[in-house]
């Protein structure tokens, strides 16, 4: 298994990159987060590797941070019919941050408008994904700036409820079912109300 290399950035494209490794020149397909975090070529690099092996190819696959390879990972072992085309799809259309977001807050609009995913295969993700990307990863989007005070609070109760042994899958069900359109609620509030519908 080749987990990472260090050498020499020759060839710098938006969809892959060339790596000398002591003389030996090894391509890696990569998503744009990755390329957007590349210096100009020569220069050296280190990239986090994943190959893939097939009857017809071995392909390695390139990521700056092991939060990217980690989301690429998570979605060619755990989401049948995503394979690692796809997935550096997902990568090259959303930031790992709002992907999670994402899958917690069961947001299809936002995934099926990456190009390449349509609306079943936003469905099939968030379906196959929701109860693995975490509590932490939760906390981190419900932390984003971005994020509406409704949201925060929804995922505050949410991440309450997980605390307290719900599933994400049932506490964020239940938070959505007991907000109903009100727009200035306190996640406390909500955790009360949940819990009774729980």
């Amino acid at each position: 298994m080749i987990v990472f290399l260090s050498g020499e950035l020759v060839v710098l494209m938006p969809t892959f990159v060339q790596v000398d490794v002591a003389g030996v020149g090894y391509e890696l397909q990569i998503p744009l987060s990755t390329y957007d975090k590349l210096p100009q070529p020569p220069c050296k690099v280190r990239l986090l590797a994943h190959l893939v092996v097939r009857e017809d190819a071995h392909t390695l696959y390139g990521f700056a941070s092991e939060e990217e390879r980690d989301l690429f990972r998570l979605l060619i072992n755990h989401v049948s019919g995503v394979g690692p085309r796809l997935a550096l799809a997902v990568l090259s259309g959303v930031s790992v941050a709002e992907f999670r977001r994402c899958v917690v807050a069961n947001d299809v609009g936002s995934l099926s408008q990456i190009k390449g995913v349509g609306r079943k295969t936003a469905e099939k993700i968030i379906f196959e994904l929701r109860d693995k990307v975490g509590v932490g990863q939760a906390w981190e989007a419900s932390g984003r700036t971005s994020v509406s005070a409704r949201e925060s609070a929804i995922n505050d109760a949410v991440l309450g409820l997980i605390a307290l042994g719900y599933k994400q899958v049932e506490a964020m069900k239940a938070v959505r079912g007991v907000l109903g359109g009100r727009t200035d609620v306190a996640a406390s509030e909500l955790i009360r109300e949940a819990l009774k519908v729980l």
